[in-house]
């Protein structure tokens, strides 16, 4: 039996939970949030949507903990890149290699978070960038450099994500 393709690409990559591609999700119903908030999962709810927060609590490295139990949302949602390989237009080991250096683009992105604003923070990586990037950079060359680096670095990983997981 040949491994299903999300076995093989999205357990390796999980950029859709972990706040990368998505600041959050919209769910189903109002059932579905609380089913999702018992598990421990942060929900934010306004009058007219249920928002899953991203990163998902759930994801435990590269895999969600609750698969079984996960939301519609997640079930239905297939990434530009996973959808290129089921149409035979980009080759598993092509998609292996873009997740993989997206995923390295984003480390070094949380490293120059970490060096810019070393309090840890559960903003997806987007948000924290640019609450960062708002801040005064200080006078020293080395905060300005830092910024000037952690901007460029943030604008070539949004672009990659972009053309390789969103279609854009």
């Amino acid at each position: 039996m040949e491994p299903v393709l999300t076995d093989i690409l999205c357990t390796r990559c999980g950029l859709c939970c972990d706040g990368s591609l998505f600041a959050d999700v919209e769910l189903a119903s109002q059932a579905e949030a609380t089913r999702l908030e018992v598990m421990g999962l942060e929900i934010e709810d306004d009058d007219a949507s249920h928002l899953l927060v991203l990163p998902c609590r759930a994801l435990q490295g590269t895999r969600c903990s609750i698969y079984a139990h996960r939301p519609r949302c997640c079930r239905t949602f297939e990434c530009h890149l996973l959808q290129n390989v089921r149409q035979g237009t980009v080759g598993v080991d092509r998609a292996a290699a873009l997740i993989a250096e997206t995923r390295g683009r984003i480390a070094r992105v949380k490293e120059l978070l970490t060096d810019l604003e070393p309090r840890p923070s559960r903003l997806p990586l987007a948000e924290r960038c640019a609450e960062v990037l708002t801040e005064e950079a200080g006078s020293s060359p080395e905060a300005i450099r830092k910024h000037a680096e952690l901007k460029a670095a943030m604008s070539a990983t949004e672009d990659l994500i972009r053309k390789t997981f969103l279609g854009g």
